[in-house]
């Protein structure tokens, strides 16, 4: 006799709790292929390619970094949910931090044809905060910014403000949020209509801002901004950190500024009157040289020449040249056009008075900063690299990146051939993959540091969160690069630790995004 079947059961089934630990080994599990992906999607972009081709691969590239930005924000939305935000304080400069956010973000806004610069008063100064949690709003806001912006730009900058705190915000020239939105975005999953545009993502990136910010005993907001896009801010009271007196040295100069660009016009505006002088601005030369007098310098920007063309420098007043770091075939076109100098955008305070002093004649080139890295050729020719990476196509793309840098590479698969290596080589920099079978990175880096090496370690991870630098530095390491490796980052990293100087300040280096 056949059995009646059983009834179903109407118990539901027992919920998996996954933690964040485990969702972190199952994200860099996700993350090494995609990582290859990326990587050499943008070798691809490096070839000789058609119109076509090219467009492909750009989709395909833009498509894995939207796949790696959901990643990365499911796990540190998942991280900071399980418990308080470790903070490590530390001094830091305001002026640098906008300036490499700024930097950080300048090749994604200029693939869209945007201009991002940053500014800050000269009584910034230095605050006490953990850098790498408030480089993490930034970046969040900033990156927003650009993604929704169409055309104009990006403006970030920070003052203090009253009761001792500091207030950083970042201003884009895009469609704005509307007054029922303000407040919902930064909920999580939550995501505000813009136009008509589909730009993806979770809805988590401002709901973790709001989360570190509240870490922080801060807050975040968004307001309008002048021009009629959004303006969002951090706020948080940071004890400030005595410095040294930034000076003035443009005092009793003017320096105009012509650009078609608002954001640069207001950023260059800024950081004059922050050195000390008096700026006047308009969008272009016409209207610029009205405004000044003989012998005040002017900046223009080249963005107001038409394709091919030359900007001609204004009688009597010597003239810098504003180029993107892809222009600088152009610079020596401008030098016999008689320009007295250039500077790279995003322009750099420093830099813009130190030029401006020499095309006034008050300066001397031997007092200048060294031409900008952002546009050298190659960033550390001649420099002998160890990487040590398991995964060959992560080892591809970072020895193709560091060859177009000049340098000379060895490749060590684990931790074991990276410690005999650096026993009859001396190396400029080791690269350092975090998670490799046998010794991890970490392992690695302290058996190296035990036997005595002092050679910069800079370590390679998909994981760019803040436990993960701390662990990096714990171990002995210098900095810290995230994967899939960016040309700009590697340059900047190269620079950093590849032209002398290191080894007095290794026991204080700080880690970069």
């Amino acid at each position: 006799m056949r059995r009646p079947p059983r009834p179903l059961s109407t118990r539901r089934p027992k919920r998996t709790h996954i933690s964040a630990e485990q969702l972190a080994s199952l994200s860099h599990e996700f993350r090494t292929p995609l990582n290859g992906v990326l990587g050499m999607a943008r070798l691809l972009e490096g070839t000789q390619l058609t119109a076509e081709q090219r467009a492909y691969s750009a989709a395909l590239r833009e498509s894995g970094e939207h796949l790696l930005n959901l990643v990365n924000d499911v796990l540190d939305f998942a991280k900071l949910g399980e418990g308080a935000v470790d903070l490590h304080p530390s001094p830091v400069d305001v002026e640098a931090l906008l300036q490499g956010v700024c930097e950080l973000l300048s090749p994604r806004a200029r693939e869209k044809g945007l201009e991002i610069a940053w500014a800050a008063p000269a009584e910034a100064g230095r605050i006490r905060a953990d850098e790498s949690r408030v480089r993490q709003v930034l970046l969040n806001f900033a990156g927003n910014a650009v993604k929704f912006t169409p055309q104009g730009g990006v403006l970030l900058s920070a003052a203090p403000v009253d009761g001792g705190r500091v207030r950083f915000t970042v201003e884009d020239t895009g469609p704005g949020v509307s007054a029922h939105d303000r407040d919902r975005i930064f909920e999580a999953f939550t995501q505000t209509e813009v136009g008509h545009a589909d730009v993806g993502g979770a809805g988590l990136g401002l709901a973790i801002a709001r989360r570190l910010a509240q870490a922080m005993n801060g807050d975040v907001g968004v307001d309008n901004s002048r021009g009629g896009g959004a303006l969002f801010w951090f706020e948080a009271a940071f004890p400030s950190v005595p410095a040294a007196g930034a000076g003035a040295p443009l005092a009793g100069r003017t320096v105009g500024i012509a650009s078609p660009n608002p954001v640069v016009r207001d950023a260059a505006r800024r950081q004059v009157q922050a050195c000390g002088g008096r700026a006047v601005s308009a969008p272009d030369v016409a209207g610029l040289a009205q405004r000044t007098r003989p012998g005040d310098v002017l900046l223009l920007d080249h963005a107001l020449a038409a394709e091919g063309a030359i900007l001609k420098k204004v009688e009597r007043r010597p003239s810098i040249i504003l180029l993107a770091p892809e222009e600088r075939d152009r610079m020596d076109r401008y030098r016999k056009a008689g320009f007295a100098g250039y500077l790279i955008k995003p322009l750099r305070r420093a830099s813009l008075a130190e030029r401006v002093l020499i095309a006034a004649g008050v300066g001397t080139e031997s007092a200048a900063a060294p031409e900008d890295e952002r546009i050298a050729e190659a960033a550390a020719p001649g420099a002998r690299i160890l990487l040590v990476e398991d995964n060959p196509i992560n080892a591809l793309l970072a020895k193709a990146l560091l060859a177009r840098e000049g340098c000379e590479v060895d490749h060590a698969i684990d931790g074991s051939e990276a410690i005999s290596a650096v026993k009859v080589t001396a190396y400029d920099l080791i690269l350092m993959d975090m998670r490799m079978p046998g010794l991890s990175g970490e392992e690695t880096a302290r058996r190296l540091r035990a036997d005595g090496l002092r050679t910069p370690i800079v370590a390679l991870t998909a994981n760019a969160f803040d436990d993960d630098r701390q662990a990096c530095l714990a171990a002995g390491m210098d900095d810290f690069l995230v994967k899939p490796l960016s040309p700009d980052a590697l340059r900047a990293a190269l620079t950093r630790w590849t032209r002398g100087g290191w080894t007095e300040f290794a026991a204080r280096a700080k880690v970069r995004a």
